[in-house]
């Protein structure tokens, strides 16, 4: 299987310079640069309010600043490389301090036709989904949310930022997940091969590439489970599927109390499957051949 690749294209830049002490002087987050291009990212189609630009191009300065972490060391975009599809290169990311998280870390691409979202579901609502991540113990450490919009207020790019997105210079933790949800909900793929192929190029697949697609589709049965709405290629659902006899990680079950559920996990996407080994909720499979 040759790589899917996606279509969006990230052009701005940030340039952060962080401290990995614990704690980080107001003086320090003044001197901490911002460079962006003078025309902003064009994130989402004319027919958008310009407004849902200007969020997203906060959603992006977020995404990739460290300052989200309790020590400054990590941000999303430490797990989610955009050269991955939006995923990790390992099956378990690193957290604040070093230590390994719990599960391997899903690619972003398309959230908005996710469904429920993590391996287990255990969140539904975009605009929550980096909270999670956030205040998580091992992933990035913030227990309160208001030192966070403190220290963030600091920094000397985000009144403008947040202005520009919001019309006041508040910040919140509803803003800051709000903001990265729109910017993440614009990371989208398409016109793949294989959508060119859908669409009536029947010429842009071999004849190996479409005998997989058959094989998918009839007799492995894998189009089953893989099978969302607009090209989606997961279906939001969950399936225990016999990986294990015994279970370490109870999956959905741990959300739900359910015995029926344990070892249960969501159904990923497929799209940019190419870019984001390794596989499984515990990245136990490093290659697509696995």
């Amino acid at each position: 299987m040759r790589k899917i690749i996606a279509i969006l294209t990230i052009v701005l830049l940030v340039v952060v310079v962080y401290s990995c002490k614990k704690s980080t002087s107001v003086q320090d987050l003044k001197t901490v640069s911002l460079v962006l291009p003078p025309t902003p990212a064009n994130y989402y189609p004319s027919t958008f309010d310009s407004s849902m630009n200007k969020t997203a191009t906060l959603g992006r300065v977020l995404f990739y600043d460290s300052h989200l972490s309790v020590n400054n060391a990590i941000s999303c975009g430490s797990c989610h490389k955009q050269a991955l599809g939006f995923g990790d290169n390992s099956a378990f990311s690193t957290g604040y301090q070093g230590l390994p998280t719990k599960r391997n870390s899903l690619p972003i691409s398309d959230l908005s036709l996710a469904g429920s979202l993590f391996w287990d579901g255990r969140e539904d609502r975009l605009a929550n989904l980096s909270l999670r991540p956030i205040s998580n113990h091992v992933e990035m450490g913030i227990s309160d949310f208001d030192a966070l919009c403190t220290k963030l207020a600091a920094l000397p790019y985000y009144t403008q930022l947040f202005h520009d997105a919001y019309g006041d210079n508040q910040i919140t933790s509803d803003r800051i997940s709000g903001a990265l949800g729109v910017f993440m909900q614009a990371i989208t793929t398409g016109n793949s091969r294989f959508d060119q192929y859908n669409a009536g190029n029947k010429s842009v697949l071999t004849a190996q590439e479409i005998e997989g697609m058959n094989l998918f589709n009839t007799k492995y049965n894998c189009g089953t489970c893989h099978n969302g709405g607009g090209g989606y290629y997961g279906n939001g659902s969950f399936k225990d599927i016999g990986l294990d006899n015994s279970y370490s990680d109870l999956g959905r079950g741990e959300v739900t109390g359910i015995a029926a559920d344990n070892g249960s996990f969501r159904i990923p996407n497929l799209r940019n499957v190419a870019l984001t080994a390794p596989y499984m909720h515990d990245g136990r499979y490093k290659t697509l051949g696995d």
